[in-house]
């Protein structure tokens, strides 16, 4: 009796309404307005094989600061409740999956039809339709002058820190708020701020340069990264955890190494890339053939900044404990696409670079974890 209960209402909660489909339309419309007229950095991207460019406004972290006041200005004068989105998650997760399905059919028709001969909208057709709509069509596609890819990733991230605050005010008016949902909340905020901060480090991603837009990324940026990487704020409102004093230490370091080898990896980089002769934590860069870095945290392993990744991953789920494994859902995940995508990267360096690439992996042995992977 009680599991019919529950299947009932959990479908009844995924049915979308016309309430939910106007937050999300109002969410967008914000970042839009928000995205063409707040000042910003205009960052050039990388060059196109038709050596053309498209150019970044990166101003990600004024447009979310500002949406954030907007949202606890409408909280205080009872326009919106603080707590619309985590009571009605299911809801709203439900919108936002079809309307991903409907963008993507959209990107697949619209693309078929392209006849644009440049890099950015050049049609890129299999024949076979399922896998030209999950892996899609062009490159760049844009919709009123918007590039929808950078427009869809900025949306995800941002979307997640209204989720987590709806469910930390949740958890206060319910007078549940723990030492565990502070940490999950504190940690998660920061990497999300951090993430605009650098917003502009995102312009050289292999999936702004390489991936086209379909179902994959689509869903990827507006459902899957806002959805599961708050998990751990779900669980946590139905599930007390108590922590002790060593246990809440070891967590903020494991946070604190993931960041600084996440963001340090990158930053190198990305630093290497403006200027390959900058010195890397006080020393020339060792490069190896005269493109590849092989010092700092690329000198450690040649994937570092995945490890980075995965230590704040597992950072995130750490305040819930080890009762339940769905809390690790994020981070076990995250293992498994950085394994995979990092044997993609592999293949795709192997053939480019060719002896240049051996002779690193000779220099740098460890793909991810020193001394282990």
């Amino acid at each position: 009796m009680d599991s019919h209960v529950d299947l009932g209402f959990l479908l009844s909660a995924l049915i979308p309404s016309w309430n939910s489909v106007s937050w999300l339309l109002g969410f967008f419309t914000y970042l839009a307005i928000a995205g063409s007229i707040l000042p910003g950095k205009l960052v050039p991207g990388v060059a196109l094989p038709d050596a053309t460019r498209l150019h970044y406004r990166c101003n990600g972290l004024l447009s979310l600061l500002l949406l954030i006041v907007l949202l606890g200005i409408s909280a205080k004068m009872g326009v919106v409740s603080p707590t619309v989105i985590s009571n009605r998650g299911l809801e709203l997760l439900s919108t936002t999956f079809f309307f991903g399905f409907l963008v993507a059919l959209i990107l697949y028709i619209s693309g078929c039809k392209s006849k644009s001969k440049g890099s950015s909208l050049k049609p890129h057709i299999s024949g076979n339709l399922i896998h030209d709509w999950w892996f899609g069509i062009q490159l760049n596609p844009q919709f009123m002058g918007i590039d929808l890819k950078f427009f869809f990733v900025r949306a995800g991230m941002m979307g997640w820190l209204p989720i987590n605050l709806s469910i930390l005010t949740k958890s206060i008016q319910d007078g549940t708020l723990s030492q565990s949902m502070i940490l999950y909340q504190l940690f998660s905020a920061l990497y999300i701020l951090d993430y605009f901060v650098h917003e502009e480090y995102m312009t050289s991603t292999w999936d702004i340069i390489a991936e086209r837009l379909g179902f994959m990324l689509v869903f990827g940026d507006l459902v899957w990264i806002p959805f599961t990487f708050s998990i751990q704020g779900w669980w946590l409102l139905r599930n007390n955890v108590e922590l002790t004093t060593a246990a809440t230490v070891a967590n903020c370091f494991v946070f604190l190494i993931g960041y600084m080898v996440f963001r340090g990896a990158n930053k190198q980089k990305h630093i290497f890339k403006k200027n390959p002769k900058a010195p890397i934590w006080g020393k020339p860069p060792k490069v190896v053939g005269g493109k590849l870095l092989a010092s700092g945290y690329w000198g450690i392993a040649r994937h570092c900044n995945y490890l980075g990744d995965l230590l704040l991953a597992l950072s995130f789920s750490l305040p819930c404990g080890i009762s339940s494994p769905i809390p690790y859902f994020y981070p076990i995940y995250l293992l498994i696409l950085l394994i995979w995508r990092e044997r993609r990267d592999e293949a795709r360096c192997a053939e480019k670079y060719r002896e240049i690439w051996a002779e690193y992996r000779k220099l740098v042995p460890w793909r991810i974890l020193p001394y282990i992977y």
